[in-house]
């Protein structure tokens, strides 16, 4: 809007004088044009909006600017209160249009759309609006409340989300999924324990770390060999990492992988850790909109990584605890559930580019046997999908039964030119702190697009000579390090395991990672990821952090898990709390069964005892979409009931506009 001194300023319009010119040269026409007579229109309407807004403008300066500043910043809020409102019930709209169209279309849950949704289509659909800002919106931000309230993985309550106007779309999905994953992270380091200075902080065992060899590495990185200070080092390097280093590591992981040939040095790229690596993957293989398989569950900042820069969708095969079919253990990941996944990701017309495989799996712990890793290539092969290995766990299997397999050991990759693997420092060698992440592959292509975005995720010279001189003193890793972490691992492994057996806990017994999945369906009071959401909560609030299994997209509620690479003392303080947890809990429920005497389930065993241990009850998998309808319906209602915006916009937008879709939310809500 125009200021005081414009309003004194304003010259006269350039239509104006066009408009006397046409007056006076039309009175010598007879002949009228019909151009002509559409131009005068057009600029007597000009002429008329600019006087009427001169006006206006007159007329608001001669107010008091005092009051009507008042008044703007009323109306501003009042606004803000009702937009706020729309969103959290167009948010519960979209989900739930999304789950009776899939229903309505017997699509199973196979297919992920939580994490792909073009919002503002599906605004539009519901009540004729746009999305407003334009782009595409993940589905994350329109999942029901009782996911998105716990899961530190990707979702947030709408109640604690404001839509910034200072933001873009995808700005302010940014920040959806950085307000999301901070909760429980940032009540760790608010409260953080400490044996001296806070011994009442919370415990984390949900950040996947390894805390045993802090002595060992810090010991091998002050050494004066590390602290080399070059000129090359301070200077830009080649993006995709110096030649020293990429050489070093190609000599690493032959060595580590069993690799039948030396790998090349011009096949290896160096990003600032896995997460910048699975983004700029995502990005270089995938257009905006499609999407990549994964097996659920699965470590849930995947889902930032492939989604944020590329705006790309995640597809999931949905594992269960149950063991049918081609199943032999919990949680197995075959070719038939990858198969279907994707088959019913075509049919709801999604295209899909690539498989990601993590190896070990985290959050499961498993390792791949070769003829698997074949089949699952073999599978990729066939539908030209692109495989995304991880391998990031592979030096972190510390049980000398286990073996793991590099996909870089195989003797012949079925499709070696979209094969690529993915390694770091991180996990192996207990430097989460350091970033960096390489990446092994033979697709010329891939490496120099990928390579284009090493520029926003290049590694620090010094940084990079470290890492060079940690990977080539393959003596020290064998006979100290390694040997050392796998040992403290296997311990801690086992005093875990051991208190979880104490307490008649099932568990996935598994060899590699720092994490043990563990069953805890039996302390939820109904099978829904809300009372996953209060069972978190309680041990938040018992000062222990873990990761529950809606973070991980797990099908099943109840599933959590627990980092066990951490010092004794710590694991022992934690243990006793989630004790108590756990033992309050079942008391809570044995006094509402007495209270509400039902029928109670068989206690059973599990399918294979040497997968899963102690397992007091088997409960049947809770199907994700019947279950998420259920508590969405649940909401609907509570929300509508707590409102009056249906009334409000019944007439004008539902009962119009889309008769059928009011006529289901009035029957739910009960206003028929």
């Amino acid at each position: 809007m125009a200021n005081s001194t414009r309003i004194q300023n304003v010259a006269p319009r350039p239509g104006f004088s066009a408009l006397h010119r046409l007056r006076k040269r039309r009175k010598g026409q007879r002949v009228k044009d019909p151009l002509d007579d559409l131009l005068l229109k057009t600029l007597t309407s000009q002429r008329a909006m600019e006087e009427r807004f001169l006006q206006m403008e007159e007329r608001r300066f001669q107010r008091d600017l005092d009051v009507e500043e008042r008044r703007m910043q009323l109306e501003q809020r009042r606004f803000e209160l009702e937009r706020e409102h729309e969103f959290r019930m167009f948010n519960v709209f979209a989900q739930m249009l999304s789950i009776l169209k899939q229903s309505h279309g017997g699509s199973s849950s196979s297919v992920a759309m939580p994490r792909g949704l073009d919002f503002s289509h599906a605004l539009s659909e519901i009540t004729g609006m746009g999305g407003g800002g334009g782009g595409d919106l993940p589905e994350t931000s329109a999942r029901p409340l009782s996911e998105r309230r716990v899961d530190m993985h990707g979702f947030c309550s709408p109640s604690d989300f404001r839509r910034s106007p200072y933001l873009s779309a995808r700005g302010n999905i940014a920040s959806i999924f950085r307000g999301s994953t901070e909760e429980g992270y940032k009540a760790y380091h608010a409260d953080k324990y400490d044996e001296d200075k806070n011994p009442n902080g919370i415990i984390n065992f949900g950040t996947s770390e390894n805390k045993l060899c802090f002595d060992l590495m810090s010991k091998r990185l002050t050494q004066t060999d590390m602290n080399l200070i070059e000129p090359p080092l301070l200077q830009y390097p080649d993006w995709t990492g110096h030649m020293f280093l990429r050489e070093e590591v190609a000599r690493f992981l032959t060595y580590y992988c069993k690799a039948p040939a030396p790998l090349k040095a011009e096949n290896v790229i160096v990003l600032n850790g896995c997460g910048s690596l699975f983004s700029a993957l995502a990005t270089v293989l995938c257009d905006p909109g499609e999407a990549v398989l994964i097996a659920t569950p699965f470590y849930g900042g995947i889902t930032q990584s492939v989604f944020l820069y590329g705006n790309v969708k995640l597809v999931y095969a949905y594992l269960d605890s149950k063991i049918t079919g081609t199943s032999t253990r919990p949680f197995q990941l075959t070719v038939e559930k990858l198969e279907k996944a994707l088959q019913n990701a075509r049919a709801e017309g999604v295209t899909v580019r690539a498989l990601i495989l993590l190896n070990p799996q985290n959050p499961l712990g498993d390792i791949y046997s070769l003829s698997e890793l074949r089949d699952y290539l073999e599978f990729a092969k066939r539908h030209e999908l692109h495989v995304i290995v991880d391998e990031i766990y592979m030096l972190s299997v510390f049980d000398d039964s286990a073996t793991f397999h590099s996909v870089l050991g195989m003797d012949r990759l079925p499709d070696p030119q979209r094969t690529h693997v993915m390694w770091g420092i991180t996990k192996d060698f207990a430097v989460s702190g350091i970033r960096f992440g390489t990446l092994y592959t033979e697709n010329q292509d891939v490496a120099n697009a990928v390579a284009s975005l090493c520029y926003f995720h290049g590694v620090c010279g010094p940084v990079q000579h470290k890492v060079a001189q940690l990977l080539r003193d393959r003596d020290w890793i064998n006979q100290v390090y390694l040997r050392a972490n796998r040992a403290r691992l296997k311990a801690a492994h086992t005093y875990v395991t051991d208190e979880l057996k104490t307490l008649g806990v099932p568990f996935l017994n598994r060899n590699a990672g720092f994490f043990v999945w563990i069953d805890f369906r039996k302390y939820l009071k109904t099978d829904t990821f809300e009372e996953e959401m209060l069972l978190w909560r309680r041990f938040l609030d018992n000062k222990v952090l873990l990761s529950c299994g809606k973070a991980f997209e797990c099908s099943e509620p109840g599933w959590f898990r627990i980092i066990f690479a951490d010092k004794t003392h710590r694991l022992q303080l934690g243990m006793q709390r989630i004790r108590k947890v756990l033992e309050e809990r079942e008391q809570e429920i044995l006094a509402e069964e007495k209270e509400q005497p039902c029928q109670s389930e068989q206690d059973g065993k599990a399918d294979s005892t040497d997968e899963v241990i102690f397992v007091s009850r088997h409960q049947e998998p809770t199907s994700a979409g019947s279950s998420n309808l259920g508590d969405l319906i649940g909401l609907l209602q509570q929300q509508m009931r707590s409102s009056d915006w249906l009334q409000k916009n019944t007439a004008e937008q539902f009962a119009q506009e889309k008769p059928e879709i009011y006529d289901v939310f009035s029957k739910l809500v009960g206003k028929q």
